[in-house]
């Protein structure tokens, strides 16, 4: 079980995502809301996927792609920090990354696989940590983090893209 991180463990900017994870089984809550938004997205049509809410903001495909790589370097934090790697660690700009990987350019059904491998390897990265590793942290974008507060950071951006999805996109909920 991975206990909710205190707040002296993450910037205040990252509460907009650890505040939608509810409590209980982090690691249960990542499987079935992934599986969630993987039924989600599997009843878009190629149209639906391509849809932009507003000019000059990303498509749903391009969406998935973000999760899929804001994921990665949440849990290659993880990873570090958890292994006891002081090293500091630099930030990223996801609107370089998006256009970058051209995530426009392809099929939502093979973006979508490639976030639902990522999940795969997230999920197992947090299963095989000990609770002393959960709550080791380290410096990412001049900032301290925990390992454990990455995992929630992890859970409540997926949530928080989903919601932005249903609300501002139309796509429909599922279940």
């Amino acid at each position: 079980m991975i206990a909710r991180p205190n707040s002296s463990e993450f910037i205040p900017y990252y509460s907009r995502y650890i505040d939608l994870v509810p409590d209980g089984d982090l690691l249960a809550l990542l499987e079935t809301q992934h599986r969630a938004t993987q039924e989600m997205l599997a009843l878009l049509t190629p149209e639906q996927a391509k849809h932009r809410y507003a000019s000059g903001k990303w498509s749903v495909t391009e969406v998935i792609g973000h999760l899929a790589d804001c994921e990665r370097i949440f849990a290659y934090r993880a990873l570090r920090f958890a292994r006891n790697d002081s090293t500091p660690l630099p930030g990223f700009d996801e609107n370089l990354y998006t256009p970058a990987a051209r995530y426009g350019e392809r099929l939502l059904g093979d973006v979508a696989a490639e976030f639902a491998t990522v999940r795969a390897g997230t999920l197992a990265l947090f299963r095989g940590l000990s609770a002393d590793a959960l709550q080791r942290s380290g410096s990412a974008n001049g900032d301290s983090v925990s390992v454990r507060a990455l995992a929630y950071i992890i859970a409540g951006h997926e949530r928080h893209h989903v919601g932005i999805l249903k609300t501002r996109y139309g796509v429909p909920q599922t279940g």
